[in-house]
């Protein structure tokens, strides 16, 4: 293996081309690359649509994009889109790549940037194929520091090359247009900042989505009790979800799905005083923003992907599952499961509640620190029908 010397790096390929809530979790690696090399140059290879985010906080000098779309088409079609970036990026001559990918096209870049150092995971998340490799000449870990959640599956490369952990979790701070557009949009609605709960209820599989009239009831019964206001957020492609609650809903709901960039979503989930949703991206913008969260897990283990950094409650059914999406489910895949719509209502507003109350405490009071692991809130309304996790660290 390479011996890695204590010399700073001018500039460093970070390889992730997973989906929003991974590009939140990855921003805690590039904030300490920044604060051990002062200067470097990071760029992320990433959607093209998250690069405007990437760029504007600082968590990416540059970002070479790529077309999801395009990979996923025909072989000539994934042949250009390849070629086309691999071009781009050896016209960077990276002094290290690091891959948080791990897939075979990303392992394939890395090998044709060819940087001098190139860092990667072993073992590998699926085991190689007899005809692959492993390009990386530096070994790291699949989780760092010892831990257990996503987070410092992408804080690993630190660990691999001796950088200390300053930066434990994702904080990104709006951008004071951004919070200025956000706070305009609210005042439109004639809602106050810290006065309305964000509500998200999409996600990219629709049996990873709690069941839109649950939410409408969970809504009705929330307002009823603490005069909060609603707003739901969400992507263009999420308009059925929402139209279903507002359909169902019998209080006055603020629909702004689709009309947020990711800049001012950041922004407007700053201003919320909670934030109610899927296991999906926007939950981890939310936590990012410093907004306490309570997330809705399926098949997805909150050990691994609860919200971090904030006051939160995952909630989870009872495992093993009962499946209860026919054709629809696939087990074994928490991308592809239906388990979140075993979630009952009522778990649902208590931990919502819960949650409210801790939060009107001083926030190092609100928040459980149990080695970044989980733990159990003493409340009532838990029962062998679902797991709860109560998850944070210190910012």
């Amino acid at each position: 293996m390479l011996q890695i010397a204590p010399t700073a790096f001018r500039s460093i390929l970070i390889v992730q081309t997973k989906f929003i809530g991974d590009i939140v979790l990855a921003s805690a690696l590039a904030k300490n690359l920044q604060l051990q090399y002062p200067g470097v140059r990071i760029v992320f290879l990433c959607e093209e649509h998250f690069a405007g985010f990437l760029t504007a906080h600082g968590i990416a000098t540059e970002v070479v994009p790529f077309s999801r779309a395009k990979m996923r088409g025909s072989p000539l079609e994934r042949g250009r889109e390849l070629f086309r970036m691999v071009r781009t990026l050896r016209q960077h001559r990276f002094d290290m790549t690091i891959d948080i990918t791990d897939s075979k096209t990303s392992r394939i870049i890395s090998k044709l940037v060819n940087a001098p150092v190139r860092v990667g995971y072993f073992p590998t998340e699926r085991p190689l194929r007899w005809h692959e490799r492993q390009p990386a000449n530096v070994r790291m870990k699949p989780y760092g520091f010892g831990k257990k959640h996503y987070l410092y599956r992408y804080l690993s490369p630190l660990e691999a090359l001796g950088i200390a952990l300053r930066v434990r979790v994702p904080a990104i701070r709006p951008l004071p247009f951004e919070t200025t557009r956000a706070l305009a949009l609210l005042a439109r609605h004639k809602i106050q900042p810290n006065a309305f709960i964000a509500v998200h209820a999409g996600a990219s599989f629709v049996g990873r989505r709690w069941q839109p009239e649950r939410f409408a009831e969970a809504i009705d019964r929330i307002v009823r009790e603490t005069g909060l206001r609603l707003v739901l957020v969400g992507g263009p492609d999420e308009s059925e979800a929402t139209g279903r609650i507002i359909a169902a809903a019998k209080t006055p709901v603020v629909n702004l799905a689709g009309m947020l960039r990711l800049e001012t979503l950041l922004a407007l989930l700053k201003e919320a005083r909670l934030f109610l949703g899927n296991e999906s991206g926007p939950m981890h913008i939310a936590a990012a923003a410093g907004t306490p969260v309570v997330g809705l897990f399926g098949l997805t283990n909150p050990v691994r992907w609860a919200p971090v950094g904030v006051p939160s409650i995952s909630l989870r059914p009872s495992m093993p599952c009962d499946c209860v999406g026919g054709d629809l489910c696939r087990r074994t895949d928490p991308s592809k499961a239906c388990c979140v719509w075993r979630l009952e209502v009522d778990p649902v507003v208590e931990a919502t509640l819960e949650l409210l109350a801790r939060t009107e405490m001083p926030q190092e009071a609100a928040v459980c620190h149990p080695r970044e692991t989980s733990c159990r809130p003493s409340a009532a309304w838990q029962s062998d029908q679902i797991q709860v996790f109560t998850t944070s660290m210190k910012r």
